[in-house]
């Protein structure tokens, strides 16, 4: 792996580890260059319990790498959270820096009624 991955996610191990220490459940987050997804996952880390992504059918029309659809799919993300009896999450944004598209949908999921 080329060092720029390998940090990200050293940074990301370091966040899980707390995350799992604290038995919270998560809202993950991993964007490529062309998709962003989101899943909810359990506070011990054996079932996603909701997931979204640009490759949805109702999300794919239209570009899926750009902050328009971070949003779109922060949004659903929420809806579907609040649908499964999810309110409260820790963001896990995998090691990626906190700005553009990665933000978009933490501030999309935050709207949509989900508490960080």
């Amino acid at each position: 792996m080329n060092d720029k991955k390998v940090s990200r996610l050293r940074r990301s191990r370091k966040a899980r580890l707390k995350m799992n220490e604290l038995q919270m459940t998560r809202l993950c987050v991993f964007r490529s260059s062309q998709h962003i997804y989101a899943q909810v996952i359990s506070a011990d880390g054996s079932q996603v319990l909701v997931s979204a992504s640009t490759l949805d059918t109702q999300l794919r029309d239209g570009a899926t790498g750009n902050i328009e659809a971070a949003k779109k799919v922060g949004q659903l993300v929420a809806e579907r959270a609040k649908a499964a009896g999810v309110a409260k999450v820790a963001f896990d944004r995998s090691g990626f820096k906190y700005h553009g598209r990665v933000k978009a949908l933490a501030d999309a999921a935050r709207e949509g009624g989900l508490e960080f």
